[in-house]
């Protein structure tokens, strides 16, 4: 059932609006067919409620994308972020898209086989998981596109041998901008159990009994007394402390990834305020559509 979660995923990246618009069409005309007072009423109700769930999806995105700052990857807070950059690959790494074969940071496909002159039957469609970067000068940060909302511009299309075969794709060096949660990863923001470290070392000291009674049997009795353990304890906490401080000390790994509070995780090869612009002005047209079906409810209802 993959293949459902990814047609589901592909018309909310790229077909939401014009699946809407499409949608209420079809209620026009059912109306239309109907042709009476309750065939229209329930017509312009569906307009009305698609419409209306449109609009907030659009104003949403349109708040998020235009209300939160853009952060510097080296100062940004962790938590819910917006940055803007280039594209990169991971070192050592380069993807290559399914169906092209060519190099980018990620692709999501859709095959296609024609059944008759006018229709497509689905055949296969998928998407990548490898994680990208994105290099805004100060630093980079990590992309996961697992769960994330995906646009860009780089989209192909075209038959061949009775297959039609759709591609989209990322590529490097271009710009870059994702929001999403932002975690950074080791460095000073380690998780670290200085308590469970000093546990596992000490436990890994009583594996090797001999060197154990070397360093700490001080008066070769053949036993650990309660000082002589004192200072086993005493030195493996100075030494996980040391190592602590050594793993704090270096950079963190910053990630963007899917918010756990359901907020938007977009990633898009255009500029901020481009994306804005377009999600306040779909914003617009579902809300005139959404207030033209009320109206025209409220007058039928009076007639």
């Amino acid at each position: 059932m993959g293949w459902i979660a990814e047609t589901i995923a592909e018309a909310r990246h790229t077909f939401a609006n014009g699946l809407t618009t499409g949608f209420n069409l079809l209620f026009l005309i059912l109306g239309l067919e109907i042709g009476n007072h309750a065939g229209w009423l329930v017509a312009l109700s569906l307009v009305g409620v698609t419409s209306f769930i449109a609009w907030l999806a659009n104003h949403r995105r349109y708040r998020l994308v235009a209300d939160t700052p853009t952060s510097r990857i080296i100062s940004a807070p962790q938590g819910y972020t917006e940055f803007a950059g280039r594209g990169r690959y991971l070192h050592g790494a380069q993807l290559v898209s399914h169906l092209s074969n060519l190099p980018c940071l990620w692709y999501r496909y859709r095959v296609e086989r024609r059944s008759n002159e006018d229709n497509w039957e689905f055949i296969d469609s998928g998407a990548s998981h490898d994680t990208f970067a994105l290099d805004d000068g100060s630093g980079q940060i990590l992309i996961d596109p697992d769960g994330a909302e995906i646009r860009t511009n780089h989209k192909r299309e075209w038959v061949e041998q009775g297959y039609r075969k759709t591609e989209w794709m990322l590529l490097a060096d271009e710009p870059l901008y994702g929001i999403g949660g932002h975690v950074t990863l080791g460095g000073a923001n380690a998780v670290l159990d200085a308590k469970q470290d000093v546990s596992d070392l000490l436990a890994q000291w009583k594996q090797d009994k001999a060197t154990l009674m070397s360093r700490f049997d001080l008066n070769k009795d053949g036993d650990l007394d309660a000082h002589e353990w004192e200072a086993a304890v005493l030195l493996a906490k100075q030494h996980i402390a040391a190592e602590h401080q050594e793993i704090r000390m270096k950079d963190g790994v910053h990630m963007l990834r899917k918010p756990g509070d359901g907020r938007l995780y977009l990633v898009a090869n255009e500029p901020p305020d481009k994306l804005a612009t377009r999600y306040r002005l779909w914003s617009w047209i579902h809300l005139t559509i959404m207030s033209g079906a009320v109206a025209r409810l409220i007058w039928l209802g009076a007639n």
